[in-house]
């Protein structure tokens, strides 16, 4: 009592280093303990007390700052509690029984420590002189089982036990009444902490852990000391203590909802704080009146929502309150009111299992409808409760419209997963009886997740949403088919969540109405989770009942959500987990780049605080965190990203063996969704989506354990469902081909087992229905096909076994073996091997990418007849071309294929806006008449699986312009794109489609745009031409055989040279081959048939003179192409080089089979022609160039004065050996003797006339560009040129009198009429 009476007198305690002792500590709380326990002798002595020991508690936790544990509770007050605290034996009630041990039956480990709590602004109504008499606790749970939600109108403060209420009645004695001498401490703590002071209930509530754990132990201890743990709950505690700690909680609720905004730290720990203490209740006290706790919690926070600018904060404490309070160890039987689930006792000490099982709702009530079961409907948060808080924040922070940040995401589906991990890893649920009971509970997950589909992360796609479907998108909005309305949804909590608030600027970001925020690729998988865990252990019956009462719409869409599983779950292999920890390593790498940059201040303080506030929530970036008792010591250590060699092998496994599980729950699900639609009208669509997530499963997941019973069901279902595949679309079975070819080709021979037999069935079947299986012989062509061009892992020697076990099948079954079935089935299988065969020769040249393609280009024109086969191998070489980026070819590939789909859809129907087969391509390329179908064995487009396929429609040729015209504009080449759309834009007319036609005229534009800021043509340079020749029987079939190589722009003959020889030392030997390295012919019988010999011209474009006229742009000089030049200097006694009077020229011309660009980067030589020029006919050449040159820089815009006076130099200078004076003075100096050399010598002089023309020009351009210290160097060349001028007038003046004969008689009188070249004369 002194010590109490001098705390009271001196509230300022000295800090314990400035002379109070640690281990005086206990026995003062001691005995501040007893005075707040007899504080019925005098009620100012206990307000005292209390008042002393908070002031205490702040003062020890503040000076012993060295003293705290990872919690962050200070360590001598944590000791007091759990070792030395403990109530006296001789309480009111207690019998006799000497000295009892205290029990530590509160859970102490791990509280939150540093609790700041403001002052209350609410009275509460315990007071010393009012009293209530609240019904029994029994009634209270009642209310709370019974009532729609939670009443929004109903609090404990205001209730009707608060002073002045109907039933407010004297709850204490009297203070001079005997019957209760000495109160319990929790008791007085509750009392005093409600009626104390402000600046008590300040300095009370900073350390609010201490005195909740304080309450709880006191508690706990009280109903142990009494024997009343196997007591009924109700008859615990005394009414006036419940009062007093309801209106506690609504006090400190007030405070959270209140300071919030301001003290955003000190709020957080005391919310923290609060759950833990209800979570400690719900073991002590009667669980209705817990639940009635946490109505009056969620009614605090709702109420401040409606007023706040930025609800997350709010709505972040509200889900770390519940979270907390879900942790509970009885959790299960708290949230099931029928007695039907009866698990075994828990291992916890605190407080039995039966006790447990006992105070859970005992109230009987009728089985929902199963449609309930799957709703967060009221009734089902009736029965539920806490589950029920769980699922509605969750539903809440999904909505469309909710404007919830990425951490609010994180947050509920992380408390979600929490407590399902508890579920599956506790031995109390492993029986599967019991676990389906449990799964009852989240049913309505599967709606939530349903609705939620559209803002799930695709993991397979990088670019955005997924939105596979149609039947996302079939829904917008809250519509019938809603499961959760916003205010069913929030009726729970007493009042909606003010999602129509929008945050200011400087508060958290969030997502504008009507638009999804999406979620993230972790929390979209942690979602699916939880949701296969459900469906999981879900009872069977219960998913059949509630499917057969879904919509094809909705089914479908559980359909998409099943794809979006097996995608998310996808097995990816060690090599890409150990890609993901190299780039996590890489990033912490970035991170202390960053480090460097803000200590070295190269990064501004706004742009690095902006960039914090935007990764990190309102509390800190701690979301890894559990229970978040301490940010900073519970924070997991995420810096770690160097895994060893043990980690990456045991990660991998638990990758694999969680998509084994994924898949298998897929497939179990959907051999409920056959069962359930096998008798509907709309079965066809839903077993579509049945087969396509099947296919989507066998391409996604490697196991083999999966495959089997996949493999399994597809047979199951395509024994039933036949028409599914063959009288539908083929796009189905194609797919399915494709899938079991490339499992046929598998390294595990149990997989090889189930796909061979999938796909004979499948043949089987096909045959079955017509006596033909056409269809499946199509499709499994074109399949094979697909793989050779696309598949790397290909194993070409598995599938031959796989192909033999198929014939063997089709030759010992019975039921067929009077059919032309197994012939049918030879046939394949031997078309089959020869395509493997191709196969075998495409591997030995996948390093050489010009025979890689000519294989390819072979094997497509080999299925010339073959339309469906021709275009899968069309598409693999344009697929192969954009790999290397030959972008120009990969266009001509998707051309060809589009005139090949145009001619034979010409066939089936007549459509004038359709381009009328393949002459319509004619001017995007010449090559594409090749694609025409005029002969004899060209197949009909309406037989049985011809020209099927999803291409061989108007949308796939359209698709198919579309991926042509992409790749023309990679390519640079523009004006071709003008040409594809010339063909597409009638189709877009026709169908009305104002859209896409608006995007393509824009596209139309830019390039145009690019057409007119690119005219010069050298900013785009469409490629570089060589001539190849091959000699030597070691290169097979390329012996003797020449090509024109078409190479990226700016090849260096040294590079191809060098590439080449490269290539083929390796294949033959560095010994073997040898690069010839001039143009001269080569002569076979001269070279050594033991040696591979490689020949290498660069060529040029050669166009003759009435070509020119057509090509008049750079690109026209560069489309198109079929005729290569290249030129030989000669001599007649066989050096390459001589005088000038001696110098021949040999010019080379080359025609190719097919116009640059085609299909392929190398075409075959099919006509070679050469021209011998005499010496004179050089020099022409030589001064047309010349001429040409200066033509060319005297005119160029903008003017380049260096290479004018470069040009000049080459002309007119006196030091140029064999320059224009050399030629005049060699070809023109005489008029030769020979007749047929006259007009070679005038058209000589001709060209040195306009040679010196062009001279004067581009002396006159070059003053106008000079400055002043170039003028001595501008005299001197027009000097020179004046020489050269004087030294060419007598060469050029002298005329061969011959030339100027006239042909026929002059006539004086001009009668154009008499001439009879221009008049018909008749006979």
């Amino acid at each position: 009592a002194a010590a109490a009476a001098a705390a009271a007198g001196s509230p300022e305690l000295p800090p314990p280093s400035a002379g109070l002792p640690s281990g005086c500590a206990p026995e003062i709380f001691s005995s501040l303990r007893v005075c707040v326990s007899l504080s019925l002798l005098a009620v100012n002595l206990g307000r005292a007390a209390f008042e002393a020991m908070a002031v205490m508690v702040n003062q020890i936790q503040k000076g012993l700052e060295g003293g705290h544990d990872q919690q962050g509770r200070n360590r001598l007050l944590s000791s007091y509690i759990f070792y030395v605290f403990h109530l006296p034996v001789g309480e009111p009630g207690l019998p006799e029984t000497g000295s009892i041990p205290y029990a530590t039956l509160s859970r102490t480990g791990g509280r939150p420590a540093s609790l700041g709590l403001s002052r209350s602004k609410s009275i509460s109504n315990s007071n010393p002189d009012l009293a209530t008499s609240p019904d029994s606790s029994d009634e209270q749970a009642q209310k709370t089982l019974s009532s729609k939600g939670i009443d929004r109108s109903h609090s404990w403060v205001n209730s009707a036990y608060a002073p002045g209420g109907p039933k407010n009645v004297l709850r204490r004695n009297h203070p001079n009444s005997s019957t209760d001498l000495k109160q319990l401490l929790h008791e007085e703590l509750a009392l005093q902490w409600v009626v104390s002071a402000s600046a008590v209930r300040e300095a009370a509530l900073h350390q609010a852990w201490f005195f909740f754990q304080l309450m709880v132990k006191s508690m706990a201890h009280h109903l142990f000391l009494c024997d009343k743990l196997e007591a009924p709950r109700k008859a615990r505690f005394p009414r006036r203590f419940v009062d007093d700690i309801s209106a506690l909680v609504c006090a400190i609720s007030t405070e959270i909802a209140s300071r919030c905004q301001k003290d955003a730290e000190l709020v957080e720990h005391l919310n923290s704080s609060l759950a833990f203490f209800l979570n400690d209740l719900l073991s002590l006290m009667d669980r209705g009146f817990v639940f009635h706790l946490l109505r009056s919690y969620y009614k605090q926070i709702n109420t401040r929502l409606l007023a706040t600018q930025n609800p997350n904060t709010l709505v972040a404490l509200r889900m770390d309150f519940i979270r907390i309070v879900c942790s509970h160890e009885h959790y299960v039987p708290l949230n099931l009111p029928c007695s039907g689930l009866s698990p075994p006792a828990s291992p916890s000490p605190s407080v039995s299992s039966a006790t447990s099982q006992g105070s859970a709702f005992s109230s009987h009530t009728q089985d929902p409808r199963v449609a309930n079961m799957f709703e967060l409907s009221v009734a089902f948060r009736q029965q539920h409760f806490l589950a029920g808080l769980v699922l509605t924040e969750l539903a809440l922070i999904l909505e469309p419209e909710a404007e919830g940040a990425f951490f609010l995401h994180k947050k509920a589906v992380s408390t979600l997963h929490n407590l399902l991990c508890s579920h599956d890893s506790d031995p109390r649920y492993s029986d599967s009886a019991v676990r389906a009971q449990v799964a009852q509970l989240y049913l309505p997950l599967i709606s939530i997740v349903m609705e939620a589909l559209p803002r799930l992360c695709d993991c397979t796609e990088t670019h955005g949403p997924w939105g596979r479907l149609a039947s996302v998108l079939a829904e917008e909005g809250d519509g019938p088919g809603s499961t959760i309305s916003h205010s069913v949804a929030m009726a729970i909590a007493g009042s909606p969540l003010p999602h129509s608030h929008r945050p200011g600027p400087a508060q958290m970001p969030s997502v504008p109405p009507r638009q999804y925020s999406m979620l993230s690729a972790e929390v979209s998988r942690t979602l699916l989770v939880c949701l296969l865990w459900v469906v999981k252990n879900a009872e069977g019956a219960l998913l059949y009942r509630w499917l057969a009462d879904l919509s094809t719409l909705q089914v479908n869409r559980l359909l998409d959500l099943l794809y979006l599983c097996v995608s998310c779950f996808e097995y990816k292999g060690k090599k890409t987990l150990e890609r993901i920890n190299s780039l996590t390593f890489k990033k912490s790498l970035d991170m202390k780049a960053r480090l460097e940059e803000a200590i070295l201040g190269t990064v501004g303080a706004r742009q690095e605080m902006v960039r914090r506030s935007r990764e990190r929530s309102p509390f800190g970036n701690h979301e890894n965190v559990r229970w978040r008792k301490n940010i900073a010591h519970w924070r997991q250590n995420s810096d770690k990203v160097d895994k060893s060699k043990d980690e990456m092998e045991h990660e991998a496994v638990v990758e694999g063996n969680l998509a084994t599980e994924a898949n298998m729950v897929v497939l179990d699900t959907l051999e409920i969704i056959v069962q359930t639609v096998v008798l509907s009208e709309a079965k066809e669509s839903v077993l579509s989506g049945v087969l396509r997530v099947l296919l989507h499963g066998m391409a996604c997941t490697p196991s083999a354990a999966f495959l089997q019973h996949c493999f399994a069901t597809q047979r199951a279902l395509v024994g039933k469902f036949p028409e599914m595949l063959f009288e539908e679309g083929t796009e189905l079975c194609a797919d399915l081909c494709l899938r079991l070819l490339r499992h046929c080709s598998s390294r595990v021979g149990t997989i090889r087992t189930h796909a061979s037999a999938s796909l004979y069935l499948l043949m089987r079947q096909n045959f079955e229905i017509g006596n033909n299986f056409a269809r499946v012989k199509m499709q499994v062509t074109m399949s094979l096909s697909s793989l050779v061009g696309t598949s790397p892992n290909f194993n070409e020697e598995h599938l031959r076994r796989s192909l033999k076990t198929i014939l063997t099948y089709a030759e010992e079954d019975l039921e067929l073996r009077d059919t032309t079935f197994a012939e049918q089935v030879q046939d394949l299988v031997f078309n089959l091997h020869m395509i493997l065969t191709d196969t075998v020769k495409m591997k030995e040249h996948q390093e050489d990418p010009e025979m890689l393609i000519d294989l390819m280009y072979r094997i497509a024109k080999g299925y010339q007849a073959s339309p469906d086969l021709r275009l899968t191998w069309l598409k693999n070489m344009a697929a192969k071309h954009a790999e290397r980026g030959n972008h120009a070819e990969a266009a001509q590939c998707l051309v060809h294929s589009a005139a090949l789909v145009a001619e034979y859809l010409s066939m089936l129907e007549d459509c004038p806006y359709l381009p009328v087969g393949c002459v319509s391509f004619q001017n995007i390329s010449s090559n594409v008449l090749e694609e025409s179908a005029v002969s004899d064995d060209v197949l009909s487009p309406d037989e049985e699986g011809i020209c099927s396929g999803k291409y061989f429609t108007e949308q796939g040729l359209v698709g198919l312009l579309e991926q042509a015209a992409a790749s023309f504009t990679m390519g640079g080449l523009y004006e071709a794109v003008n040409e594809v759309y010339k063909i597409l834009i009638p189709i877009h007319e026709a169908n009305r489609d104002f859209q896409k036609l608006a995007v393509l005229h824009g596209k139309l534009q830019d390039a145009f745009n690019k057409i007119t800021s690119q005219a010069s043509g050298w900013e785009r340079m469409f490629g570089t031409y060589f001539r190849v020749g091959f000699y030597g029987p070691k290169f097979g079939d390329l012996d003797e055989q020449e090509f024109v190589y078409k190479e990226p722009s700016i090849t260096k003959l040294a590079e191809i040279s060098h590439r080449l020889e490269e290539f083929y030392a390796e294949r033959f030997g560095d010994e073997v081959v040898e690069i010839i390295k001039d143009s001269n012919p080569v002569h076979k019988n001269k070279l050594d048939p033991n040696k591979a010999y490689i020949q290498l011209t660069y060529v040029e474009p050669f166009f003759d003179t009435y070509e020119l006229k057509d090509r008049i742009t750079y690109f026209d000089k560069n489309y198109n192409l079929r005729t290569f030049m290249f030129c030989t200097p000669f001599t007649l006694d066989g050096r390459a080089h001589g005088d000038l009077h001696e110098q021949f020229k040999r010019k080379t011309l080359l025609t190719t089979s097919h116009a640059f660009p085609y299909i392929r980067t190398r075409i075959n030589v099919t006509h070679k022609e050469e021209i011998i020029l005499i010496p004179i006919e050089v020099a022409i050449e030589d001064m047309q160039k010349k001429t040409q040159e200066l033509a060319f820089a005297t005119h160029q815009d903008p003017a380049d004065a260096k290479m004018l006076q470069m040009v000049l130099q080459g002309c007119v200078g006196t030091t140029v050996n064999q320059g224009p004076l050399e030629v005049a003075q060699v070809f023109l100096a005489e008029i030769p003797e020979d007749p047929k050399l006259y007009r070679h010598h005038n058209k000589l002089r001709l060209c040195f006339k306009d040679f010196t023309k062009r001279c004067e020009d581009a002396l006159r351009k070059n003053k106008t560009l000079i400055g002043p210290d170039q003028r001595d160097y501008h005299r001197e060349l027009e000097r020179n040129y004046q020489r050269l001028r004087e030294a060419l007038h007598p060469l050029l003046s002298r005329r061969i009198s011959q030339l100027y004969t006239p042909v026929a008689p002059y006539s004086a009188h001009r009668n154009s009429f008499s001439r009879l070249s221009l008049r018909k004369t008749e006979a």
